[in-house]
């Protein structure tokens, strides 16, 4: 019940009887055996009659105190402390209700398919909880834990290997052991001793047979080697992908690319025809108006000119070009001069007029 570890105790190893003519050498260290067996039993006794008749007794921090009256448990829990008893009377005894390790050593299990297995050692981390420390020892007494853990661990060990085979418990179920007993002695705690609580279990790799082991060791080489070949191609199969992703990303940046460069050529062709088009606009318009104005001008001549159309300025002109003349021929008949008989007939006209004014 008390420390940090307790292992269960072992029994005691069989003597066996001598025959008739035993030799007095061989006889000697079966005397000296009894002599440091009854040596312990006495000092034991002696420290029982000293604890009995010691009125002041401690109880350590971490415990408490139970007491038994003519072999009768008591309903006094005693805390930590100096504590005062009836010295042959009440006998007393520390029971621990922190945390503490039960080690259960040398397990032997025989798994389902008939291969004999051995769990060296497996550890229990346990708490009694302090209210039910009377219950607790009234029904089971103060080694309980012999019944609820080093027993159990034992039931339960042997119960899980012969329902399942070597290969289960010694790889494929190893890691569910430990929660799988924990869970089994909880739910008997709580069933029967409400009091023990079970914090954890700790179980350690079981020894198999040496053929067996190395069988296991073979197969566990052999998954190794399948595992580092799937790995492998894994691995060539990831740096392929990867580069099939760089490729394709290399080849969607350059189509990427060469679509902003056509993009910017087209814009640049829209932009220059959509100046070609203003500077033809504005060259057209340009036209137009020189166009309309010469017409404008034309038009505006034409009429003056039409306006200008008269008798009296064509013979003004008739008379000006006339006059501009450096030779003037007079006669019937002038055959190398060309008139306009319209001119002349108007001016012949109009000079007879003038003519018959004068007279």
């Amino acid at each position: 019940m008390d420390g940090e570890q307790r292992t269960q105790p072992a029994a005691p190893p069989r003597r066996q009887q001598g025959n008739a003519g035993d030799s007095p050498n061989n006889s000697l260290p079966m005397l000296l055996a009894f002599i440091a067996i009854f040596v312990l039993v006495l000092v034991q006794s002696a420290s029982d009659l000293t604890s009995s008749l010691s009125i002041i007794h401690q109880v350590p921090e971490g415990h408490v105190g139970v007491y038994w009256k003519g072999g009768a448990l008591l309903k006094t829990i005693t805390d930590p402390g100096f504590h005062l008893k009836l010295p042959l009377i009440t006998y007393f005894e520390p029971v621990q209700v922190t945390l503490q390790t039960d080690l259960v050593r040398d397990i032997p299990c025989g798994t389902k398919g008939g291969v004999m297995t051995n769990f060296e050692k497996i550890e229990v981390v346990n708490r009694l909880k302090k209210n039910y420390v009377y219950e607790t020892l009234l029904n089971y007494g103060v080694h309980y834990d012999n019944t609820w853990i080093y027993d159990k661990i034992h039931h339960e060990i042997n119960q899980f290997c012969s329902g399942h085979s070597l290969q289960q418990v010694y790889i494929d179920m190893f890691d569910q052991i430990d929660e799988k007993m924990k869970d089994a002695l909880q739910a008997d705690c709580t069933r029967y001793a409400p009091g023990i609580e079970i914090i954890s279990v700790r179980v350690t790799k079981p020894s198999i047979p040496e053929s067996v082991r190395r069988n296991f060791e073979q197969m566990e080489e052999e998954r190794t080697k399948v595992m580092i070949a799937v790995e492998k191609q894994r691995v060539a199969e990831k740096e392929a992908e990867t580069q099939k992703k760089i490729a394709i990303s290399d080849a969607q940046k350059h189509a990427h690319v060469s679509a902003i460069q056509m993009e910017q050529k087209l814009a640049e062709k829209d932009s220059a025809r959509k100046e070609e088009e203003i500077a033809n606009a504005m060259y057209l318009a340009r036209e137009k108006s020189l166009a309309d104005a010469d017409f404008y001008k034309t038009m505006r001549e034409a009429e003056a000119n039409k306006l200008k159309l008269t008798p009296q300025f064509l013979e003004l002109k008739f008379i000006k070009a006339i006059a501009n003349n450096s030779k003037i021929f007079f006669g019937n008949k002038v055959p190398n001069m060309l008139f306009d008989q319209r001119l002349l007939g108007n001016f012949f006209q109009d000079a007879a007029p003038i003519e018959k004014l004068d007279t």
